[in-house]
């Protein structure tokens, strides 16, 4: 059974104990929790630790999941989302030894799932990405192997600003890609935390991957993305994506959520989707932030069980 949940990112200024609340209250089954640490946030919605894993041992791990058990909901995936192949070394090693760490605490607290980025350095091609992928990932994945844990890697290019472009900050943007990523590492405790999103502001289809890579999705995002056609027409695609799309929630946008889902399921995916709201119609107030949530969640409800 598919069960539905959120991203914490939504609602920093809330803690965790909080943010699950709210989960209970509206209905969700699962939150993927957000594991940053703690620091100055470089971008939107990063920078947010609902779980501080430094120093996280038994006592501490069994505290966070009886909580949120007592509450009904689970921990669907940890989340960090920072670029472990910048040529920034002064960003890239830590958060590679952050995510490290982030993999070692998942079992402590019962979650099996770390999600993340691949990483780009945006001044390089693909392919100078591409063997820096080579010489970072497999250690990161047998490290994950070796904790029983599955590493999902979002879609998301991570070409939304000046900085993130030509290439963008995450080299997991298209099943091109995937498919050598895989090929290079074929474990199956590296897979995809899939954004429908990220394919339609692309102009790829969004339901072609899961029939290709359904074994490989671990984890799944709900975020919609709305074109603005009329600007589209004006920048052209080598504009940065920003200059003509929106993200939007679930059903404001271009993705058809029924068949999705009904796409899923078929596949065998009995994983979570986790609503991400990055919406900025939603974002002015913690009170629009949970409307967000409200509002998702019901829609989306509609087309499970």
């Amino acid at each position: 059974m598919i069960q539905l949940g959120f991203v914490t990112a939504i609602m920093p200024e809330q803690n965790l104990e909080s943010v699950a609340d709210t989960a209970a209250k509206i209905g969700y089954d699962c939150i993927e929790v957000m594991c940053w640490p703690k620091g100055k946030a470089d971008r939107r919605y990063a920078g947010i630790t609902h779980i501080d894993i430094e120093g996280l041992n038994k006592h501490k791990a069994d505290d966070i999941a009886g909580k949120l058990n007592d509450k009904g909901v689970s921990i669907s995936a940890l989340g960090y989302y920072p670029n472990l192949l910048s040529k920034d070394k002064q960003h890239a090693r830590p958060a590679l030894a952050h995510l490290k760490k982030l993999i070692k605490s998942a079992p402590k607290l019962g979650v099996s799932i770390v999600n993340t980025f691949i990483g780009a350095e945006p001044s390089l091609s693909d392919e100078a990405n591409f063997k820096s992928f080579r010489k970072t990932w497999p250690s990161i994945i047998k490290l994950a192997e070796d904790h029983g844990v599955q590493i999902g890697i979002e879609n998301c290019p991570m070409y939304f600003t000046q900085d993130e472009w030509p290439s963008g900050k995450n080299l997991a943007h298209s099943p091109a890609m995937w498919r050598r990523m895989f090929e290079v590492i074929p474990s199956k405790n590296f897979g995809l935390n899939y954004d429908p999103s990220h394919m339609v502001w692309q102009h790829m289809d969004y339901l072609k991957p899961i029939r290709e890579f359904a074994d490989r999705f671990v984890h799944v995002h709900a975020k919609d993305v709305r074109l603005d056609q009329d600007q589209l027409d004006d920048v052209g695609i080598m504009a940065t994506p920003l200059s003509y799309h929106s993200p939007k929630l679930p059903g404001l946008g271009e993705v058809n959520w029924g068949k999705f889902l009904s796409e899923l399921g078929d596949a065998g995916y009995r994983g979570a989707v986790c609503v991400e709201v990055e919406d900025r119609t939603y974002e002015g107030s913690r009170k629009a932030r949970r409307a967000a949530l409200c509002q998702s969640y019901r829609y989306l409800k509609n087309f499970l069980p």
